[in-house]
């Protein structure tokens, strides 16, 4: 028996063990012959990138939906350690302690929020950056009509990192701000700003989408401060590092991500997020039995560009990480992971979206034609199936990269009439 672990079911992790179990049926090999075991600690996949939604229920899927047609085990727990010369990984259960050891392992622990000790951020702060932290965001806006804070700042959303999380936030928020002020008949005013430290909002989108970002951020009254930080947070608000107090009720941290801290345990070259360098396989470059995918990893694309960390990346990566991983243990042939086109694409909330391509972000749609794309993408094409179906759930796994979201003519056509 062979032992194939694949440690977080993000989309990297996810599409990593589909990918492996598909590879494992494609050579008619049995479960009894090579496993695959998911460790997360978390019952359910999670469609991270929606989180700044509103409804954050359909963004859940329990992974016993997918993984248990297509005979992938999960253990729920946390991963604490991994001993790559003994080639074992320690987890955290509801019941204990364990051990689980491989002959192959997937890396895929994904990104977390690099969170700066700033004082009081820790205790007064929100994010988005699970679904457990989204749900708490919810649940804080819902109790707000009732919260002790007064004046300006009741309904006042301060949302530090204008990066695209940022961005997609603060478009959602007057809107769900003002239904839950007017379901209580307030009358504080609703006040969204998205601040940065940057001199621009929304920099790395490039001139064309920023001009977007601007106008829709004005037409949809959210206000926007650049070249600022943050000193303290507290249950009023934040002090900047000038002086200035602006009062809030929610501050939301969006500034900056950073791979997942358990990369230590892996000896090996990492970039200056903590990603772990992998090869065109996504084999980890240093260790010969470890495969990576996702936020974690850190893979040439096409010379010279490397992955970022998006679901747009980490699907692919995860789908030639599975296969590859059976085909190594098996002695098969690999496939190299190339992705030569890269786009783009920002909700703005009620105003609609903007879609760019290329390393260079050229805008080619806005408005209600890149949110129709925006949607297709984030409501069904990074979702696994959901049927039920063995072959199905397989099949969508094949070490494919998808074409670029499609964007109809004629929609163009009318937007540029």
């Amino acid at each position: 028996m062979k032992d194939i672990v694949v440690i977080g079911c993000g989309f990297g992790g996810l599409w990593s063990a589909i990918g492996a179990a598909r590879k494992l049926d494609e050579l008619g090999v049995g479960s009894e012959e090579v496993s695959i075991t998911v460790v997360d600690q978390n019952d359910f996949h999670s469609i991270r990138v929606r989180n700044y939604e509103q409804d954050l229920e359909s963004t859940i899927i329990p992974l016993s939906k997918v993984l248990d047609p297509i005979g992938v085990r999960h253990v729920q727990g946390a991963v604490t350690g991994i001993d790559t010369a003994g080639q074992t990984v320690a987890i955290d259960t509801p019941t204990g302690g364990q051990s689980v050891a491989y002959d192959r392992l997937v890396y895929a622990l994904g990104s977390q929020l690099r969170r700066p000790p700033i004082p009081g951020l820790a205790e007064h702060g929100f994010d988005i950056d699970t679904y457990q932290a989204a749900k708490r965001l919810e649940q804080h806006l819902a109790a707000l009509p009732d919260s002790k804070h007064a004046g300006e700042g009741k309904y006042t959303v301060l949302v530090v990192g204008a990066g695209l999380t940022g961005i997609e936030l603060a478009s959602e928020l007057p809107g769900r701000l003002e239904a839950i002020r007017a379901a209580h008949h307030g009358t504080e005013p609703v006040r969204v700003i998205l601040a940065d430290s940057s001199p621009a909002i929304g920099s790395d989108m490039g001139e064309q989408a920023m001009a977007v970002i601007d106008k829709a951020m004005a037409a949809l009254g959210v206000e926007t401060r650049t070249g600022i930080a943050v000193a303290a947070v507290d249950a009023m608000g934040v002090t900047l590092a000038d002086g200035e107090k602006i009062p809030a009720a929610t501050v939301v941290w969006c500034a900056g991500m950073q791979a997942n801290g358990l990369g230590h345990w892996l000896p090996v070259e990492k970039d200056r997020q903590g990603r772990v360098a992998v090869d065109e396989f996504m084999r980890v470059k240093g260790l010969t039995n470890v495969f990576a995918a996702g936020d974690a990893a850190w893979s040439m694309l096409d010379d010279p560009h490397t992955s970022v960390m998006s679901c747009q990346h980490g699907r692919p990566m995860g789908r030639y990480a599975g296969h590859n991983v059976v085909a190594d243990l098996l002695g098969k042939p690999m496939l190299p992971l190339r992705i030569d086109w890269y786009t783009t694409i920002l909700d703005l909330g009620p105003w609609g979206a903007v879609y760019t391509t290329g390393w260079d972000r050229q805008v080619i749609a806005s408005g209600e034609t890149a949110k129709n794309t925006k949607q297709n993408i984030n409501c069904r094409r990074i979702y696994p199936p959901l049927s039920g179906n063995r072959a199905e759930i397989l099949a969508s796994a094949a070490p494919e990269v998808q074409a670029p979201p499609e964007v109809r003519q004629a929609d163009m056509d009318s937007q540029t009439a």
